[in-house]
């Protein structure tokens, strides 16, 4: 049994991340240039205009009127259009490959930990640093352990305050943001 998910401090939002995978899946997805929270309680904007958040739905949306409700106030993002086309894009992904049903990507063969990185990053919007963070999401939370996820989730699986898959309350949320601060303000003093 896993602990119930704490990403937004909406208790809403988090219980749908917790409960709907395919939300947590587009969490992650919009978490680039907002905060946390803000990435994290876009699922859920999304499933109230909807009426659920069901992956054939989303990905067979008018991308027209998909970009309107992901625009609506509050907006899912601060870049609502170009978000909406890779929200529904990934939609169409789990869709096509995995008829709907997230969790195959990390249940179907029972793959190893680099079998999941790889199917994670084949996802639309998805690259290296976004899998890994996911996997590791996947591992220290959801009790998705495929063997050698830790290794294939790099930094991120280890029992360090990196990312969102560390994130467990207010106080680990403010650590993961020390962090975060302190490894760009190295980087800037590298240049």
């Amino acid at each position: 049994m896993t602990a119930p998910l704490w990403m937004t401090g909406d208790e809403a939002a988090d219980r749908l991340l917790d409960e709907d995978p395919f939300a947590l899946l587009l969490g992650m997805l919009l978490d680039q240039q907002v905060a946390m929270e803000t990435a994290f309680a876009g699922p859920a904007k999304i499933a109230e205009r909807m009426g659920g958040l069901d992956p054939h739905r989303v990905a067979g949306a008018d991308p027209e009127e998909f970009a309107a409700l992901c625009a609506t106030p509050p907006a899912v993002h601060r870049y609502p259009g170009s978000m909406a086309s890779r929200i529904q894009a990934v939609a169409r992904a789990v869709v096509d490959e995995y008829d709907g049903d997230v969790t195959r990507l990390w249940t179907d063969g029972d793959p190893d930990g680099p079998t999941v990185l790889k199917r994670l990053k084949a996802l639309p919007g998805f690259g290296d640093q976004k899998a890994r963070i996911f996997l590791a999401l996947l591992g220290k939370q959801r009790g998705v352990t495929p063997a050698g996820w830790r290794e294939a989730a790099g930094a991120y699986g280890d029992e360090e305050f990196r990312s969102i898959a560390d994130v467990r309350d207010p106080v680990s949320l403010a650590r993961v943001r020390e962090t975060k601060k302190a490894a760009k303000a190295a980087a800037r003093a590298a240049r």
